[in-house]
């Protein structure tokens, strides 16, 4: 693991096109990005490797249906007695000049949207209602958000005049040689062993939209080699790691079952 300039430890991330490149540009013009890609495809890991490297603190917050803009800029809370305010973790990435990321964006409430609103303009700035303070967020400060476009629906998704608020980058899983070599690395499993499962994990994602709402994230390859290379026998860690996971239906994950069959043997 390499060191970022504050002496960080940098995440392992291995880019797949410029991404590197547009983020480190986008943080030195004080521009917000906005992180698009399926499940598990490598986002969360990417901006952790991205906020260590640029040696700046991270702040990272998955939304959630319940997740109201008060939990993000803080609130007053009863302490020893007393009232004091608390920030939340916008608030103190705002004033620490460091990266927030906030997961899968579209599923907080929509008032999140609207605090977010005043520090992806020119503006760049937090106002705190409820302490009447008004927060500039200083140069280093950064919001990146994401979400999964395959989960988009016209209940959850990102309104026009939020989304062109944002510099975006698309993601999508690796192609196959850099998968492979992306799970031996972080598994500990030998490359020609990884191949395999690559190759099987691309035959399910096939199947997205058919029987499958996801396909297999490099996450759960990861997680499958993972027990491969502590023993467990492959067929049992595909089932574990690569179709329980996908589905609850007993004739999909037969089907599954029959497909890792077809193409791993």
């Amino acid at each position: 693991m390499t060191t970022g300039p504050e002496g960080m430890a940098v995440p392992f991330y291995a880019a797949t096109g410029n991404e590197v490149a547009l983020f480190e540009h986008a943080h030195r013009n004080r521009l917000p990005v906005l992180l698009k890609g399926p499940t598990g495809c490598g986002k969360t890991r990417f901006v952790a490797h991205m906020a260590a490297r640029l040696g700046r603190p991270l702040h990272t917050v998955s939304c959630h249906d319940d997740l109201t803009a008060a939990d993000l800029t803080g609130r007053y809370l009863l302490k020893g007695g007393d009232t004091v305010w608390v920030d939340g973790p916008l608030t103190r990435a705002v004033r620490e000049g460091a990266v927030c990321y906030l997961d899968e964006v579209v599923e907080a409430r929509k008032d999140v949207t609207v605090v977010l609103h005043p520090l992806t303009d020119d503006r760049r700035i937090l106002p705190l209602e409820r302490t009447g303070e008004t927060l500039d967020a200083p140069p280093d400060f950064m919001l990146v958000v994401s979400y999964n476009p395959g989960y988009q629906n016209i209940l959850k998704s990102l309104k026009p005049s939020t989304r062109q608020r944002f510099v975006a980058i698309s993601f999508d899983f690796p192609a196959p040689e850099a998968e492979t070599a992306i799970v031996a690395r972080e598994s500990g499993l030998e490359h020609d062993q990884a191949a395999p499962l690559v190759r099987l994990a691309n035959a399910l994602r096939a199947l997205k939209g058919q029987d499958l709402e996801e396909g297999v994230s490099t996450r759960l390859l990861i997680y499958c080699a993972t027990l491969i290379r502590s023993g467990m026998p492959r067929d049992e860690a595909v089932l574990a790691a690569m179709v329980e996971p996908l589905t609850d239906d007993d004739e999909v994950k037969a089907a599954l079952l029959r497909t890792a069959e077809l193409t791993i043997g």
